[in-house]
């Protein structure tokens, strides 16, 4: 098997370590792993407050501003996606340059060209993953656009009826499933700066993984983003002040 792919051992084990750190740290974000709130989650609370917050507007244009917010971010990466894999490509017809550079930095192992070319067709697959989940997810947003449109406008009671809760539940539910396919793709893009790792040596891409994780762990579990959602604002003479802490 090692012989069809053209890595050895240590490549293999440190690819299997990548892919389940990848998947461990998915699970966790999405509450499945632990019972810790993650920013990821808090982040959805939110996002259905927003709606039912929307909800009670008469004049949504602050609604609409946010929706165009969230879409020009999203296409910004999948074109970002689509440029990397352009470079990889690039990278390809590179391989003996490259191979070269890598074989004069001090802790670098020795990499034959198919397994060069293996690595970097890796990446291609990282970088196509979370181009899709890009592309996806813009197309959700726009799909709540459409959903907060058809969420009928407040009179009286109007709000508070049946139609308008499940108008409401669907904007919401839709808002979330496109932020789970975006953070999906930006997980992707996050991973794939540990993957370089690779490239170096076995070790390095353990290594680079863990520190990887290490920050993506942090932000989601332990971010001052994180009790920013969460936190709850002082009593009356009581406040810090909002000033952000110097760096």
């Amino acid at each position: 098997m090692s012989d069809s792919f053209h890595l050895s051992t240590a490549d293999l084990a440190a690819l299997g370590f990548f892919l389940t750190a990848w998947v461990l740290h998915t699970l966790a974000a999405d509450g499945m792993l632990v019972s810790r709130m993650s920013l990821t989650r808090a982040m959805n609370a939110q996002r259905e407050a927003w709606m039912r917050t929307m909800a009670e507007r008469e004049i949504r244009i602050v609604d609409t501003a946010i929706m165009s917010g969230l879409q020009q971010g999203t296409a910004f990466f999948a074109s970002s996606s689509l440029i990397a894999i352009g470079g990889c490509f690039a990278l390809l017809g590179a391989s003996d340059q490259v191979l070269t550079v890598l074989s004069d930095l001090p802790f670098g192992a020795t990499s034959s060209r198919a397994a060069f070319q293996t690595k970097v067709f890796g990446l291609v697959l990282i970088l196509a993953f979370s181009f899709f989940k890009f592309g996806w997810a813009y197309r959700l947003f726009n799909y709540c656009s459409i959903l907060i449109g058809a969420v009928p406008i407040p009179h009286g009671e109007a709000s508070r009826n049946p139609v308008t809760e499940t108008a409401v539940w669907r904007a919401a539910r839709m808002n979330m499933l496109a932020g789970k396919h975006f953070n999906s793709g930006l997980r992707g893009v996050f991973f794939s700066i540990g993957y370089l790792g690779w490239f170096v040596d076995p070790t390095v891409f353990v290594l680079s993984t863990l520190l990887l994780l290490a920050v993506l762990v942090r932000r989601q579990f332990f971010s001052a983003a994180r009790q920013a959602v969460l936190g709850q604002p002082p009593g009356p003479g009581k406040g810090r002040s909002m000033r952000p802490d110097s760096q």
